[in-house]
């Protein structure tokens, strides 16, 4: 029997205060940063990787259009020894997020199974076209969180931002109230919630949406900024983000005792920039592309930024990567002075919020210590 949610204290599994959607958990790993301070080669606490480039939806905020590279199968092969090799070096997270539909991999069932029972919280976010009630019922309680990513409250919006047809809408409303159904139904720990990404010139979607997930009774719908690249190619107004404060506020207002509107407030206001040179994220929260191919992050993926990569799962063991000469190469010049995050990097990246937190702990002006309070949620996706 798998050991369900081990890492989920399950007495606040409905307590929505305790989530942290909108900064970073790393100060409950003081292990990891008190180890990476001595210079100790630690593992990641989270991994963010995709099962597949593939995607079945054409989302027109979509990054992964511009994070291509050479492209290896990832089988259940692969993952069966990753999922053993993360549990050797201690890594504490995974989620099935990145730079692909991981739904489209035969390996994504067994693979949450697998890591669940290694005990490694894990976690997927998805279009969720393809997770009808009886894949559900395979996964749901392995998982510490689903997000279904779902950027437009009305059918014919969704569909127009997301790039389908107008019924998928219906399709993934009906496979998120199945996931709510059953959690309720096996009081399991799992969270679930959308996501949308929001541009600015999909405002009015905001509110449709906001009412749309209390309808299908999910824990919670978050309303976030979309990433760009160092050159801009997806046309992301930040300054844009500014106006659009009331009807966001607006949103917020939706939210009762058991279902949540979370604005991202922190990396909006931020408007693509960082306050931070160094970028002292990766060895905390790495991510891996749907290709196989290990780089510190996603903005990094594409083929252009080939001095980053270090490894590809697919040919290699992940152990031996993360042990490699040159997996410690790239993570020293991300955090030297070589590297400026304010002028190589694309927009607020998935490491931003730790690596705000890690720079003012170097930085001794906010130095992290033991945190006060309960204990977040989803403590391992930092």
């Amino acid at each position: 029997m798998a050991r369900h949610n081990q890492h989920q204290d399950l007495s606040t599994a409905d307590d929505h205060t305790q989530m942290v959607l909108d900064g970073t958990k790393i100060a409950w790993h003081p292990d990891r940063v008190e180890a990476w301070e001595r210079g100790e080669r630690i593992a990641p606490i989270t991994i963010d990787m995709a099962l597949t480039r593939a995607c079945n939806y054409a989302c027109g905020f979509c990054y992964a259009m511009l994070q291509e590279n050479d492209r290896s199968v990832i089988t259940e092969d692969t993952m069966r020894r990753f999922i053993d090799d993360c549990e050797r070096m201690g890594v504490r997270a995974i989620s099935l997020v990145s730079d692909g539909e991981s739904t489209l991999s035969k390996a994504f069932i067994k693979t949450i199974q697998w890591g669940d029972a290694a005990g490694i919280s894990m976690a997927v976010g998805t279009n969720g076209w393809l997770l009808g009630e009886e894949v559900l019922e395979q996964i749901l309680p392995h998982l510490t969180y689903l997000r279904f990513n779902f950027s437009g409250g009305e059918p014919k919006r969704y569909a127009e931002i997301m790039g389908v047809k107008e019924e998928d809408f219906y399709r993934v409303s009906n496979n998120a109230a199945t996931a709510a159904k059953i959690k309720r139904r096996d009081n399991l720990g799992v969270t679930i919630g959308l996501q949308m990404v929001l541009m600015p010139q999909d405002i009015d979607q905001v509110l449709p949406l906001a009412h749309h997930g209390k309808t299908l009774g999910v824990d919670y719908t978050i309303i976030k900024h979309c990433s760009d690249d160092e050159d801009g190619n997806l046309g992301v107004d930040y300054q844009a983000y500014s106006a659009l404060y009331p009807l966001l506020a607006e949103a917020e207002k939706i939210s009762t005792d058991d279902y949540d509107v979370v604005i991202k407030w922190s990396k909006i206001g931020d408007a693509g920039t960082r306050s931070y040179k160094r970028c002292y994220g990766p060895p905390f929260m790495i991510q891996i592309s749907g290709s196989g191919l290990v780089a510190p992050c996603g903005m990094l993926f594409n083929d252009k930024y080939a001095k980053f990569h270090i490894g590809n799962i697919v040919e290699q063991s992940w152990y031996d990567i993360w042990q490699s000469e040159r997996y410690w190469e790239v993570m020293s010049y991300l955090g030297s002075d070589d590297f400026n995050a304010q002028t190589m990097c694309g927009s607020l990246c998935l490491q931003h919020k730790v690596n705000e937190a890690l720079d003012g702990h170097m930085n001794h002006d906010r130095r992290i210590g033991a945190p006060a309070g309960k204990q977040p949620m989803h403590i391992n996706f930092v």
